[in-house]
């Protein structure tokens, strides 16, 4: 047992301490599990070939986050995407095996060997692809979209490959494994020996049990465990479904990933969804770190430095022509720009699966175990160089793009307008649309191609670049402009817009969006003429809302609401003076923190104080106007 706690902590502190270390220099946790591994295994030794039973444990982290993935899509959502779904992932999966195997081919390995190399090396990471583009979030980008259609159908193609890989066995490598290969996973099979026709009836049973469990059983199951109010008995029922649902499928020689992502669509409408989801994603979170450390640790420099020319060759060879494919497809579906450079850098590698069904061709007779060896740490630096494209992606083919997109814009912008508007997202949009219907003329700009494109797919004109660069306010007209809002997210290059424009342009009058109260004071101190609060007046309308629903009479919920906001504005600017007092990071002072609690009592003073005596003739604005109102401007 002490064995088991030493290795424990071991892989525990090494994440701990590797994965923090790059996120703050923007490798991602990917890359920083598989640096942790790198350093426990090969490098200093502390693990060693427990690493390859961990892995195969670890690989249900993956089996949990295709849950998760299910979850969040609907039947209606597989079938809108049916087209990339069949249409790209089938034919990246179908060129990439035909061209590796051709390049094995030419190599003079075997047509079958080939062949089963081909499928296994065409499969990418779900595990790293969907992780960072969760990171990162680029998971709603047109090329995460397309880049998740490849995974899922790549995913759904293990079944296939599995069930034909036993067809290209060669009887001359029968001799050749080592005896108790076979079950080195611990798997239990109960279809191998039957039939083709009885095992596809195995097949489809253990789907449709997956299916009607998941639409008729599942639910009334949660319901029962919900009542009893045991937040624990949920958690233990969510696995149990999951881990269930995996175990049928190995018994059945199909993927287990692929029965829980089935399970997931099937529960993606289910009311105890958001409740799966928040008590599956701790357990894959831990899995997957585990799983990427293990892909690190399982690394054989041995073999490498012995087949150095051998593994480094294959490497750039698959990466090479899996990316000449993706590159080609994402031309043919035009998913063009940086979409299109994300679409082919995430895809570029082998992928987990390639392990699984590596061990399986071995098995099977279909590929050396001498072959396998050397293709083993292929899959996994392959794996290892994706966090490396992502960060390709960010430093050098995102900024080309935007650099060149914002240059575009600069020589393109023709239209003057009385009003720019600096981001066009959930903010501005409300803004932009206000005042588009009181046929006030506006410049639009933004540095989202994506949300760019998808405002101007409804005719709201916006033009690429980054509002923050003088020589981009120039050409939008912030000399004869009147009014600029500012509604973009970064926080420190909007403070730098509101300086830059009151310095060198003081007739315009800005108007910002602050994310908080610390926020809205720079802006304040930058210039800004009004500064809002994104969540202030909604999050007071939803107090309101939140009164009337604990039966306060909505007269007096409306008189609660109007008493904080009078309130808040009238100490607004004697807590801006007060933060102005303190210095850089230190603006919150004791002093500033005594009048927050001073004004938070004068808040409720007068919020409790009684509506007729304290009657407000400002509160007449928000009551109904006489009927007969109209009839004063005839």
């Amino acid at each position: 047992m002490t064995v088991y706690f030493i290795q424990a902590f071991i892989y525990l502190c090494a994440a701990v301490i590797a994965v923090p270390i790059a996120k703050r220099l923007g490798l991602g946790s990917v890359l920083g599990y598989l640096i942790a591994g790198v350093v426990i295994g090969p490098v200093t030794g502390l693990v060693g070939s427990e690493t390859v039973t961990i892995q195969h444990f670890a690989e249900f982290g993956v089996v949990m986050m295709l849950f998760l993935v299910g979850l969040e899509l609907e039947p209606r959502m597989l079938w809108e995407m049916r087209n990339k779904l069949i249409g790209l992932g089938g034919l990246q999966v179908g060129l990439s095996t035909a061209l590796i195997m051709s390049g094995c081919l030419l190599l003079g390995l075997d047509w079958r060997m080939s062949l089963a190399i081909g499928m296994l090396l065409s499969l990418s990471s779900t595990a790293i692809v969907l992780q960072t583009f969760q990171e990162k979030g680029l998971s709603k980008s047109e090329g995460g979209k397309s880049a998740f259609s490849v995974l899922l159908f790549q995913d759904i193609a293990v079944i296939p490959m599995l069930a034909f890989i036993p067809l290209l066995a060669m009887p001359e490598l029968a001799g050749s494994v080592v005896a108790g290969e076979d079950d080195h996973h611990g798997s239990v099979d109960l279809v191998s020996h039957l039939p083709g026709w009885l095992y596809g009836l195995v097949v489809l049973a253990s789907i449709a049990v997956v299916v009607v469990g998941g639409r008729f059983l599942c639910r009334p199951l949660f319901r029962f465990i919900a009542e009893t109010g045991l937040r624990e008995m949920f958690t233990a029922t969510a696995l149990m479904l999951v881990i269930g649902i995996a175990a049928l499928m190995s018994l059945v020689g199909l993927s287990p990933a692929l029965g829980t992502f089935l399970a997931g669509v099937v529960l993606a409408n289910s009311e105890f969804r958001h409740e799966l989801e928040t008590d599956i994603e701790p357990f894959k979170g831990i899995l997957l770190g585990l799983f990427f450390i293990t892909v690190g640790a399982g690394i054989n420099f041995g073999v490498i430095s012995d087949n150095m020319l051998i593994v480094g060759a294959a490497v750039v060879g698959i990466m090479l022509i899996k990316a000449a494919v993706l590159f080609s497809l994402a031309r043919l579906f035009r998913i063009t720009r940086h979409d299109g450079w994300l679409f082919t850098l995430s895809l570029a590698q082998a992928g987990e699966f390639g392990f699984v069904l590596l061990s399986f061709t071995v098995q099977n007779h279909v590929v050396s175990q001498e072959i396998s060896n050397i293709l083993s740490p292929v899959i996994a630096i392959t794996m290892f160089l994706t966090p490396l494209l992502f960060i390709l992606f960010d430093k050098v083919v995102l900024r080309f793009y935007e650099q060149s997109e914002e240059e575009k814009s600069v020589d393109d912008i023709a239209d003057k307008g009385t009003v720019i508007v600096a981001g066009i997202g959930r903010f501005g949009q409300i803004i932009n649309r206000l005042l588009i219907a009181n046929d006030i003329p506006t410049v639009v700009l933004d540095y989202s191609s994506t949300v760019i494109d998808n405002v101007n797919k409804v005719n709201m004109k916006t033009w690429y670049g980054d509002a923050s660069r003088p020589d981009l306010l120039h050409t939008a007209g912030i000399e004869e402009a009147r009014l600029l809002v500012v509604a973009i997210d970064d926080q420190h290059r909007a403070v730098d817009m509101v300086k830059h424009v009151k310095e060198f342009h003081p007739h315009v009058t800005v108007l910002a969006r602050a994310f908080d109260r610390a926020h809205g004071y720079d802006l304040s101190s930058a210039g800004a003429d009004m500064v809002i609060s994104e969540t202030y007046y909604s999050a007071l309308e939803l107090g309101g809302e939140a009164l009337k629903a604990l039966d306060v009479h909505p007269f007096k919920a409306e008189q609660m609401k109007m008493a904080f906001s009078k309130t808040d504005h009238e100490s607004r600017e004697e807590v801006y003076q007060e933060w102005l007092k303190g210095d850089g990071d230190n603006r919150f002072t004791r002093s500033w923190i005594t009048l927050f609690l001073e004004i938070e009592q004068r808040l409720v003073a007068a919020i409790k104080r009684n509506r007729i005596e304290g009657h407000d003739r400002s509160e007449s604005g928000w009551t109904p106007p006489p009927k007969d109102y109209l009839d004063e401007f005839d």
